[in-house]
């Protein structure tokens, strides 16, 4: 379901949105004549002037209105909440370690223990940058504490190694004695890139000591872009090494990156070797990018048949999409049995632009709700053309979901004067609101003269 809110609507088209629902039938006040009648503005306050809407009935209409949409937004919300979360968390994930990377310490504080408190798949990873985002801010108390937090929660966590190595640097920080050297990880990557660029065969041994030795993540992290530049046996050693998982998952997913990024005639068998034995579904994830970053469709395509997890089969699918593959896509559309599945390989045949499988998708498909994001999915891909399709659907049509995605698909081809047409003809009272609702939104003359009628009955 498509949920609208007032936040992105301009403040003119909701009340004259609200007057076109509150205006008395037998209203027969004349337009002005000469006005702009493409204004939303002008409109508005004629509304409001001329036609003398009571302000009790507007006052009612408009907390209706809001009522229904913040029932859609709690039904959307508990559909989408299983399917949506997971993504969510990554994103919100994501956004925490650009504050890392930014050295916004607070945002970042805030945002990992927000993901640390829900138990997110990555909540050993957020324990871990919260109590590095602490040392930075100088608050090394909590840092040791949060460090402490992780070691007892997740004791088996691949971040523990990380989370001692930064145990040992605030303890120093703070005067304790501990048998490490933690010079400024700055200054030290200047000397291994200053003689990567000079001296390789010496920065080479630097580097894997770096990756292989306490330290922080940061550092490693850069230290592991410098050894993917060279080509030695020792280097490429190293980097296969720590893809492999001899290191915390996030070094492991930048090792992954730096293989697919690189010229070697064998990272695709490298790369394959590494999804088959990997286990976890983020690593996997890394690999099927690699994949269609390498432009390799066929393992993306065997992934996409094989894969048990429905997570996995989502992201190639979504991949196949990036890398136009219209026909798997459609093949695997016809095998595919998980709802969640099929609606990711719907987004993807519309980034694929596969406008014809789309559209007989919209008129075969018995599931209503797939036929709905089917229908969406082509009206964004079809252009206006599109609509030659969805209006006969429109009128044969009788799921109220599937007909709504119909008046969305048409509202976001601006096709004001189809739009127009359905709401002269529709019966709905509720999907009537719809159509005059998105007609009121538009400038297109179709539309100002339609909303002009209305006022005029």
């Amino acid at each position: 379901m498509r949920v609208f809110t007032t936040s992105f609507v301009h403040p003119a088209a909701s009340l004259l949105a609200l007057a076109l629902l509150a205006v008395p039938a037998a209203a027969t006040a004349q337009v002005r004549e000469g006005a702009d009648r493409a204004d939303p503005a002008w409109y508005a306050g004629w509304a409001a002037r001329e036609l003398r809407v009571p302000l009790e009935r507007l006052t009612a209409d408009f907390e209706r209105i809001q009522a229904e949409l913040q029932a859609q937004r709690r039904e959307a919300e508990a559909q989408g909440r299983d399917g949506e979360r997971p993504a969510r968390w990554e994103a919100q994930y994501e956004a925490a370690r650009q504050a890392i990377e930014r050295a916004q310490w607070s945002q970042a504080v805030q945002q990992f223990t927000a993901l640390a408190a829900a138990r997110t798949p990555r909540a050993d990873a957020a324990m871990y940058w919260r109590a590095y985002a602490l040392d930075k801010m100088n608050q090394h108390a909590d840092a040791l504490a949060a460090v402490s937090d992780l070691l007892k929660t997740f004791p088996a966590s691949r971040w523990m190694g990380d989370a001692r190595a930064l145990e040992l640097q605030v303890r120093q920080r703070v005067g304790q004695s501990v048998p490490m050297d933690t010079g400024d990880d700055e200054l030290k990557l200047l000397a291994i890139q200053g003689l990567q660029q000079t001296a390789p065969e010496r920065a080479v041994p630097l580097l894997m000591k770096v990756i292989n030795d306490v330290g922080s993540v940061r550092l490693k992290e850069r230290a592991l872009f410098v050894l993917a530049q060279s080509s030695t046996p020792e280097a490429r050693a190293t980097l296969e090494k720590v893809a492999r998982g001899s290191a915390n998952p996030e070094l492991q997913v930048k090792a992954v990156q730096y293989i697919a990024m690189s010229g070697r005639p064998e990272k695709a068998t490298l790369l394959d070797s590494l999804y088959a034995s990997a286990s976890d579904v983020e690593m996997k994830r890394q690999v099927l990018r690699a994949f269609a970053m390498g432009g390799d469709r066929q393992r993306v395509l065997t992934a996409a048949l094989t894969e048990k997890a429905p997570e996995l089969r989502t992201e190639a699918v979504r991949q196949l999409g990036m890398l136009g593959a219209r026909e798997e896509l459609w093949q695997l559309y016809q095998k595919e049995s998980a709802i969640d599945v099929k609606r990711g390989i719907l987004t993807a045949l519309a980034r694929a632009g596969a406008v014809q499988r789309l559209g007989e998708v919209v008129a075969t498909e018995k599931d209503p709700q797939l036929r709905a994001v089917a229908v969406r999915q082509f009206g964004m891909a079809g252009g206006r053309g599109a609509g030659e399709t969805l209006v006969p659907l429109y009128a044969k049509e009788s799921d109220v979901q599937v007909r709504r995605a119909i008046i969305d698909a048409l509202g976001y081809q601006n096709n004001a004067e189809v739009l127009v047409s359905l709401a002269r003809k529709e019966t709905n009272p509720e999907l009537r609101r719809e159509l005059v609702r998105r007609l009121s939104f538009m400038r297109s003359p179709a539309a100002v003269e339609y909303l002009t009628e209305i006022l005029n009955k």
